[in-house]
């Protein structure tokens, strides 16, 4: 047992001693065995000052349910499964009772209301729900799936909900899920994405970032720009920043998935006309934007490309990366390995 530390006083009748006094709550990190792995949780508890040295200690019946929650939830969390709590929020998220939810799923009434409190859920059971966590369609797709466990209005009431979260989801949510359909064969650290799994939080911050200080931006500045602060961190800290995955193109160095990269919601991207009425795409900086996922080296990272290329312009750009080894050393339609990153030109 770890050390305790002191909650709170509380008056009480004491189960120790028999008197009513103040007992101590405290709270301490305790150790248990769950299905063969040890796990450390947050244990609370009541200390009698009164009563005899070896039994000092009781606990409540909701206390006893709490500690072996936390308990179940340290396991949950070592094994890389949904946590009671995150399972309680994506039933909330959509306005569902427990029993809607088990339906829903195709499971039995009582299966949700027994991982939100005392069972720990296996891996398919596990992956069920985070299917449906942050997707509103995989939702309405498992109401479809499981209507006749619903009566009609029942059934109208839940799609009602999805529906309306799916609306709240919006341009940003559809647009994520297609950029990451995308990057569904890159879900694995690799010498493609620069060991980085996409972020896409992390990319619409760098993109905001360097718009931020780059007035006239648009996309194939944008892109080239993207690509020297990956390459750039690459070689500097062995890995990407936004995990973005790049190809040879006539243009230089192209990320899959561009078409819906500037469709992000998050973005602050407005369609403007060119001297010759062409439509271009100007990208400007996103007020309110959270840049704190971006951390000091990144930070540094995009300064120093936002210094050497801020004044160029998009052909100027074009052609310094033509000339790098990266692009010289891979055909068109390739993937430029992050490997190469390594052999770009000093700024």
């Amino acid at each position: 047992m770890g050390k305790s530390k002191l909650i709170r006083k509380v008056h009480m009748d004491c189960p120790l001693c028999d008197k009513t006094h103040e007992v101590e709550e405290r709270i301490r990190n305790a150790t248990i065995t769950i299905k063969g792995e040890k796990v450390t949780y947050e244990e609370r508890f009541y200390f009698c000052a009164n009563a005899d040295e070896e039994e000092n200690e009781f606990e409540t019946g909701s206390m006893a349910n709490e500690n072996l929650l936390n308990a179940r939830n340290a396991y949950r969390v070592k094994q890389g499964l949904l946590t009671s709590d995150e399972i309680v929020a994506i039933r909330e998220n959509y306005g569902l009772s427990q029993v809607d939810l088990a339906r829903l799923l195709g499971w039995g009434e009582a299966t949700i209301s027994r991982y939100e409190s005392k069972a720990i859920q296996d891996d398919s059971y596990d992956i069920m729900l985070r299917l449906i966590k942050d997707n509103p369609l995989q939702t309405l797709e498992f109401l479809k799936r499981n209507a006749d466990k619903f009566s009609a209005h029942k059934r109208y009431e839940i799609r009602s909900k999805i529906v309306e979260k799916l609306d709240s989801y919006g341009k940003e949510y559809l647009t994520r899920q297609t950029l990451e359909g995308e990057y569904a064969c890159f879900d694995e650290p690799s010498d493609s994405n620069g060991y980085t799994i996409l972020n896409i939080d992390k990319l619409e911050a760098a993109i905001s970032y360097i718009a931020e200080k780059v007035s006239n931006l648009f996309k194939v500045k944008l892109v080239k720009m993207l690509w020297y602060t990956d390459a750039l961190s690459f070689k500097e800290n062995g890995h990407a920043i936004t995990g973005l995955v790049y190809q040879h193109k006539a243009m230089g160095a192209l990320p899959i998935g561009h078409h819906s990269l500037l469709n992000l919601e998050n973005l602050n991207v407005q369609e403007e006309e060119s001297i010759n009425y062409d439509s271009m795409f100007h990208i400007y900086p996103t007020e309110g934007m959270d840049y704190s996922i971006l951390d000091d080296k990144e930070k540094k990272i995009l300064d120093t490309v936002i210094k050497k290329f801020k004044n160029y312009k998009a052909q100027e750009i074009v052609d310094y990366m033509h000339k790098e080894k990266a692009y010289s050393k891979t055909k068109a339609g390739e993937i430029i390995p992050f490997s190469l990153a390594k052999e770009i030109r000093d700024f």
